[in-house]
């Protein structure tokens, strides 16, 4: 088509990239196609390479889309290497709640330095846990997407109110630190052993229509707590004084037990799901359908193994259509930031898996969970969503651009 080689040619300034592979976000597609974008980055097309012209850059590996991390905790990036592989999550928990009294301008630095690893990763988005605002800084002149997913820790009816004001503030310093609002927050529960049920009312009121996250069904104790007021989650508790389990015995598992809470055109994203049987992946399902609410899993494969050395039910999610997207979780629970290395992860264990698939997870999937599908995600024209070759072999990714 000697038109559209005038056309590339001619014209204003391209850039033009082929790889082995082309990941347009949809599919996988062969070394003869070739990515051309504008020098900013938005998308101008991809075309197969006798109609590309000339000055085609040529790289080994897959050419991609930037990835999306749809779960992170960034500010937990000082904890890198303080607590050890394997320990069970109950003890990393406790773990976590324990290890404080870090120095703010460590915190700052470990924070800036994964913000920095991600974005050499590729990662162009990220869905950013916080329970305080120690991220606004480098948020602010970061380079990346960041939704942030302000996070209530409320075990009490009694606190619940004041609760939900404290991390209303941290939402308001989060914005205020955003003035363009290049970026989005929403309040959100951090998991059914630690929000009670006035909380999530409240939360449910405060969120209609937006995205929200739920750490889900990480241990079978957190079906304990629920189902008959036990379990080893009550280890948790002592530290912060309480002595039994606050929340009502209901006989059902905890996410039966929660997810009737949420009923406001949510987009709920359900994160670890380790231990998580069929019955309540089905229950999710039909509540969802019933209820206007959207659904989506998000799998940190990385992080299960760090913490259990256990893998996510990745098959019944996908034998249930479900959507499914990719996380890091924190430097505290993983080795490294990148959504490749979560990919290879469940590459590894499940190659039965087509790799287009897993590569929709940690793309196009991960922008429409994070609501910015019109931007990122996939190589359309008019997108700018970043340009990032992966590794062969799956062992890492970098951003071009």
């Amino acid at each position: 088509m000697p038109g559209k080689i005038n056309l590339f040619n001619r014209q204003m300034a391209y850039r033009k990239f082929k790889a082995d592979y082309l990941f347009t976000g949809h599919e996988l597609l062969d070394k003869n196609h070739v990515l051309i974008t504008d020098e900013e980055g938005t998308i101008a097309d991809v075309v197969m390479l006798e109609e590309a012209g000339d000055e085609v850059r040529t790289l080994s590996g897959i050419l991609s889309p930037g990835l999306v991390n749809c779960h992170c905790h960034l500010e937990l990036s000082h904890l890198k290497d303080v607590i050890p592989p394997h320990t069970g999550l109950i003890d990393f928990l406790c773990s976590v709640v324990t290890k404080r009294n870090f120095d703010p301008a460590m915190i700052q630095e470990a924070i800036l330095k994964a913000e920095e690893e991600m974005y050499r990763n590729g990662i162009v988005a990220v869905g950013d846990i916080g329970n305080t605002s120690d991220t606004a800084l480098v948020k602010s002149r970061s380079d990346i997407y960041w939704h942030n997913f302000v996070e209530v820790l409320s075990l009490t009816d009694s606190k619940a109110e004041s609760t939900i004001d404290h991390y209303l503030q941290v939402l308001k310093q989060l914005q205020n630190s955003d003035p363009g609002r290049k970026h989005r927050s929403s309040l959100v529960p951090h998991a059914p052993y630690t929000v009670s049920a006035r909380s999530f009312e409240l939360i449910n009121a405060a969120t209609a229509g937006q995205i929200i996250s739920l750490h889900n069904q990480e241990h079978p104790a957190e079906d304990d707590l629920y189902k008959n007021g036990g379990g080893e989650y009550l280890r948790l508790f002592n530290i912060f004084g309480i002595t039994e389990s606050p929340f009502p015995v209901t006989g059902k598992s905890s996410i039966q037990s929660v997810l009737p809470y949420f009923n406001n055109g949510q987009t709920l994203l359900l994160v670890h799901n380790t231990s998580m049987p069929e019955e309540d992946i089905r229950f999710a399902g039909e509540y969802a359908s019933n209820h206007a609410l959207r659904i989506v899993y998000c799998l940190c494969p990385n992080a299960n193994l760090y913490i259990e050395n256990k893998m996510p039910p990745v098959d019944l999610l996908m034998n249930h259509k479900a959507a499914i997207v990719l996380g890091t979780d924190s430097y505290s629970s993983n080795w490294q930031l990148s959504i490749i290395k979560e990919v290879a992860a469940i590459r590894e264990g499940m190659p039965h898996i087509p790799l287009d698939t897993l590569l929709q997870w940690a793309t196009i999937n991960g922008a429409r969970a994070l609501g910015k599908d019109d931007v990122l995600g996939s190589f359309e024209k008019g997108k700018k969503p970043g340009v990032v070759v992966i590794e062969e072999g799956l062992t890492g990714a970098e951003r071009l651009l």
